[in-house]
């Protein structure tokens, strides 16, 4: 990829950044007079025309930085989009990021009422194919879903002019790069591309120099260092005392409103089990649940009816609220970088938060990772256990992880233990019958 520029931009006032008065009077609505320094760098850059990779934290405001500028160009140009089309495409990784774009996005539009169009899986399709058959001026969706859709000629990308990549790191963790360059690859030659993602592997940046023309390119904060704003302490202890510790610390009336962090679905429903039994309002989020649950539970978390969510980090990204107090990591991430996206969670929109992590034998190499990783030494309490080597992927540690797979084919199945109903209660085993005694 060309070398890219790295700016320090001295405009400090969104009225000098050149975007549609619809837009100006929106932010103004919202309180705001001075853009964040990612704002500041991306906005005259995208209003440009020009290709951009923009390497930035979570809670920067980086999602104003592409949906203002790209809806003052939308406004500038005065764009119709096509029959099933979108003149703007925004590929996010999760269900919940896509849904909170597309919030951003009606908010800083409310003047100009663009059409905004969202989708993703776990919903039907034919309300998504209604919603697109006019065309659009904005879709935001995730690849998978917009894949289907492509595929059955119900969304087309031949007019798109504007594509914007969001939190590329995070679609490549969780396997989207095909599709994106299936995406990419039907999009028209000539358009403007933006990626964005808070960390930069060699598959990200080839990605960059494939689909991106002269990009500049706009680096806010060091990649990977955790906000300063939060304090981080890490407790050690057995795995099997951390349900009680969490009960206890969730007691302190410090603490306002915190998301949970696990690294299974299943042990994110244990943990939430675990504190509604405790008497506290908690619940899960994670890839088994509905949409209609997952919205759900975020939503009653954003409006207070809830003030615990335990979350796998699949649903990390997708959670946009700024009053988060204090992040517990209940197991640590294998994936250092995970913490770092984990942690932002707390201390957005200038404020400060708490992140409390908990480490058994398993994860001392997690926390040796994520300490090299970030470059400092977190505060610890408790006594370091014995090293323990970690539990293979999907293996069931029968202490809050994921249960054997079991190969769709049926050809294997999962050994140790009673077979299980759909409640989860062990079955009977089944008796099997004599062959006849022969005659």
């Amino acid at each position: 990829m060309p070398s890219g520029v790295h700016e320090s931009c001295h405009l400090t006032q969104f009225t000098d950044l050149g975007l549609a008065e619809p837009l100006l009077r929106s932010i103004k609505d919202e309180g705001y007079t001075d853009p964040t320094p990612i704002q500041a760098a991306v906005i005259p850059k995208v209003l440009e025309g020009r290709d951009l990779m923009g390497i930035a934290q979570t809670g920067t405001g980086k999602t104003a930085a592409f949906v203002l500028p790209v809806l003052s160009r939308i406004k500038e140009l005065e764009i119709t989009p096509k029959r099933a089309g979108c003149t703007a495409l925004i590929l996010a990784p999760t269900r919940e990021l896509a849904a909170q774009i597309a919030d951003s996005i009606r908010i800083y539009g409310r003047y100009m009422k663009p059409a905004v169009a969202v989708v993703v899986g776990g919903v039907k399709h034919n309300p998504q194919i209604r919603q697109m058959a006019p065309g659009v001026d904005v879709l935001v969706a995730t690849p998978g879903r917009l894949l289907d859709h492509m595929g059955t000629g119900t969304i087309r990308l031949d007019g798109t002019s504007v594509i914007v990549l969001d939190e590329g790191d995070q679609m490549l963790d969780l396997g989207f790069m095909p599709a994106i360059r299936q995406v990419m690859n039907a999009l028209p030659k000539k358009r403007q591309t933006m990626l964005f993602s808070a960390t930069m592997p060699d598959q990200i940046r080839s990605l960059a120099r494939d689909f991106l023309v002269n990009p500049a390119e706009v680096a806010v904060a060091a990649v990977s260092k955790p906000i300063d704003r939060i304090q981080q302490r890490v407790i050690h202890l057995p795995h099997s005392e951390k349900k009680a510790m969490l009960s206890k610390l969730m007691a302190d009336p410090d603490i306002d409103r915190t998301i949970v962090f696990t690294r299974t679905k299943r042990g994110a429903d244990r943990v939430s089990e675990g504190l509604v039994k405790a008497g506290f309002g908690a619940a899960a989020i994670h890839g088994n649940k509905s949409q209609n649950q997952r919205e759900r539970a975020l939503r009653d978390f954003k409006e207070g009816r809830t003030t615990i969510l335990v979350a796998t980090d699949i649903a990390a990204r997708g959670i946009d609220i700024d009053d988060v107090s204090h992040v517990f990591n209940f197991e640590l991430p294998n994936i250092p970088e995970a913490y770092v996206h984990r942690i932002g969670r707390t201390a957005r929109a200038g404020r400060s938060g708490v992140a409390i992590s908990f480490c058994d034998g398993t994860e001392r190499q997690y926390l040796k990772d994520i300490e090299k990783l970030t470059n400092l030494t977190i505060e610890a309490e408790g006594t370091p256990q014995p090293f323990e080597k970690p539990p293979a992927p999907g293996a069931n540690r029968n202490r809050g992880g994921s249960r054997p797979q079991v190969k769709a084919n049926n050809q294997s199945k999962p050994t140790g233990g009673r077979r299980q109903d759909e409640s989860g209660k062990p079955r009977r085993p089944r008796r099997r019958k004599r062959p006849a005694p022969a005659q």
